[in-house]
C-alpha cells in the first residue's frame, strides 16, 4: 500500500509504502529510504515493533544524526579526513564528523526524497545521484528494492551504475530493539567474525585485522551485547554473491529473534550509547551490513571502487522468528 506520508517545506512530496505478509508488517518512507516500522510477532503471538523511529516526518528531520532506519550512502561510515584517492586524482568530501566524513556527508542518501515503484510484495526506490554530489565523482544511478519474503524476512537488494570511477558503500540504519522498548543491552548476540577492525581515536581503522578470541569483541558462541559498541566485523564468509546468515540478535524477554544474512565481508555494531531525547542511550542496536570504513584509502581492504560497464549488487536480508 502507498500513501502520502507528508510533504517537505519545498512542497515535495514523502510517500510511504507498507509491505504486509506472513505476520510481518514493514513501513517504508520515500524520504531516506527509512524502515519506519517493523511490526512482528512475540513468542505469545503479539505483535510489537521492533525498530526505532518516528510517528512523523518532523521527528526525522529535527533528530538527523541518529539516522533511524535510513538508507546509507554513497559511502557508510567513516572516510579518513573527508579525502580519497582514485585514478591519481584526489577527491574531498564534507567533514561532517569532524575529521572525517561521514555516512555521505552532510547530505547524503538518507535525507534524500527517493522515487518509488510497487514490486511483488514491496517497494522499489530509487534516485540519480549526480556527479560531485557530496564530493563523490560520477553520475550514480542508485536503486534499493524492499521485499517481504514468504517468510515475513525483510530483503533489501541495492545496485548502482556509474559513468566515472567513483566508490560505492550502502547499508540501512535500523535500530533494532526487539522487546519493543527499553534498553536492548541485554539482547544476546552472535555474530561469525573471527577479526575485526581495531580503529583509532577518530573511529578510523588502523589498517590491522585483530583477532577477537580473548577479547569483548567475541561474540561467535553468542552472549549479551552489553554497550560500548562502535565497531567493524570482519566477517568470516567474505565478499559473496548470495546472502549467507552472519548474525542473529535474540531477546529472551519477549522471545523475537533476528537473523542477518548479507553478501557484504562486514558488520558494524553500534550499541547507541549516545542517544538523547525522546530515546535513551542503548534503546537500540544497529547491525551496519557493509565494506569496512574508510576502504577507498586502505588498498588491502576489498574494494569499494565502481567503474563505468560494472554493476554494484549487495543484498541484505533480516529475518524474523521466535523462541
Amino acid at each position: 500500500m502507498n500513501e502520502l506520508f507528508a510533504t517537505l517545506s519545498d512542497g515535495t512530496p514523502v510517500h510511504r509504502w507498507t509491505l504486509q505478509r506472513a505476520g510481518v508488517r514493514v513501513r517504508i518512507l520515500s524520504y531516506g529510504g527509512i524502515v519506519q516500522s517493523a511490526e512482528v510477532p512475540d513468542r505469545d503471538g503479539r505483535a510489537g515493533n521492533v525498530v526505532l523511529g518516528f510517528a512523523d516526518l518532523d521527528g526525522y528531520l529535527t533528530h538527523p544524526e541518529p539516522y533511524f532506519g535510513a538508507l546509507i550512502g554513497r559511502y557508510a561510515n567513516r572516510i579518513a579526513g573527508g579525502r580519497f584517492p582514485l585514478d591519481g586524482l584526489t577527491y574531498a568530501l564534507a567533514l561532517n564528523n569532524p575529521p572525517n566524513s561521514l555516512h555521505g556527508g552532510e547530505r547524503g542518501f538518507d535525507k534524500r526524497v527517493w522515487d518509488g515503484e510497487p514490486v511483488e510484495h514491496g517497494v522499489r526506490l530509487s534516485r540519480v545521484s549526480p556527479h560531485g554530489e557530496e564530493g563523490f565523482p560520477g553520475r550514480l544511478e542508485v536503486s534499493a528494492t524492499y521485499t517481504l519474503t514468504d517468510s515475513g524476512a525483510l530483503r533489501i537488494a541495492y545496485e548502482a551504475v556509474t559513468d566515472a570511477p567513483t566508490v560505492v558503500n550502502l547499508t540501512n540504519h535500523s535500530y533494532f530493539n526487539l522487546g519493543g522498548s527499553g534498553n536492548a543491552g541485554g539482547h544476546e548476540l552472535r555474530v561469525a567474525a573471527s577479526r575485526r577492525t581495531p580503529v583509532d581515536a577518530d573511529l578510523i581503522p588502523t589498517g590491522d585485522l585483530e583477532e577477537v578470541a580473548g577479547t569483548r569483541f567475541d561474540f561467535r558462541e553468542g552472549r549479551k551485547v552489553g554497550a560500548g559498541y562502535d565497531h567493524n566485523f570482519v566477517l568470516d564468509k567474505g565478499v559473496t554473491e548470495a546472502p549467507v546468515e552472519v548474525a542473529e540478535l535474540y531477546d529472551p524477554a519477549s522471545g523475537r529473534v533476528l537473523t542477518v544474512a548479507t553478501t557484504e565481508p562486514g558488520l558494524q555494531l553500534y550499541t547507541a550509547d549516545h542517544l538523547g531525547e525522546p530515546f535513551a542511550p542503548g534503546d537500540g542496536i544497529a547491525l551496519e551490513t557493509q565494506h569496512f570504513p574508510d576502504s577507498p584509502n586502505r588498498p588491502e581492504f576489498p574494494s569499494t571502487v565502481l567503474r563505468p560497464g560494472e554493476v554494484f549488487r549487495s543484498e541484505t536480508v533480516y529475518g524474523f522468528s521466535v523462541r
